[in-house]
């Protein structure tokens, strides 16, 4: 908004709303005649951020109406699907034909500091025991599936083997191009050099929630 519209605006509110001028300058912290001055005379030529920060506070209306730039308007949040599969035990599919029971909103900025493109993200529970303590049974863990065999580094991914979902911590060994797939429980057993061609990776997994 123009200076002009702004004086314009406040010369509204004041006059809709009867207050004085010299007592929303002593408002401000300012002398009896600055409100006036500025109205009237445009000195100074803009109000400082802080003192239109109290008036437009006082008048009840956004700094936007006293010449104040517009607030941002957030992106909308991101909704992820939440699949009816689990990872850890059992067969599962997470090819994008499962049905979703429901959805979880993220923080659009958010998303975009942990993950890719939201259109390949899914929530998937954990099932079992074998990633504890870093994964309960029952936990949400968002995979993303853009982020797979070709970006392979040490990590927590979602894989299937022989027609089963597993999530598991995968680590590469750069000597023998074999890769190690282990449980962070250490009750279940791991297997320290794996074939990545007999290791379909289906997505990293880049956050994790569940009940506390």
């Amino acid at each position: 908004m123009e200076e002009a519209g702004a004086r314009a605006a406040l010369a509204r509110l004041i006059e809709e709303s009867g207050a004085d001028y010299s007592a929303l300058s002593r408002l401000i912290g300012r002398n009896p005649a600055y409100v006036q001055q500025y109205i009237k005379r445009g000195t100074p030529r803009r109000l400082a951020e802080e003192d239109r920060r109290r008036l437009a506070d006082f008048f009840g209306v956004a700094e936007e109406v006293l010449g104040g730039r517009a607030a941002p308007v957030a992106d909308a949040p991101v909704k992820v699907a939440r699949l009816d599969v689990g990872a850890s035990a059992g067969p599962g599919a997470l090819g994008g034909e499962e049905q979703a029971r429901g959805y979880i909103a993220f923080d659009p900025a958010w998303l975009r500091r942990i993950a890719g493109d939201p259109g390949k993200l899914s929530l998937i529970r954990v099932q079992g025991d074998s990633m504890v303590p870093t994964l309960a049974d029952g936990d949400e863990i968002l995979v993303d599936r853009g982020d797979a065999a070709e970006r392979l580094r040490d990590g927590i991914y979602v894989l299937r083997i022989e027609e089963a979902l597993l999530v598991k911590r995968v680590a590469r060994n750069p000597a023998g191009g074999t890769i190690s797939v282990r449980s962070d429980n250490e009750a279940y057993p791991s297997w320290p050099d794996c074939d990545p061609a007999r290791v379909e990776i289906v997505g990293r997994v880049v956050w994790a929630g569940g009940r506390l």
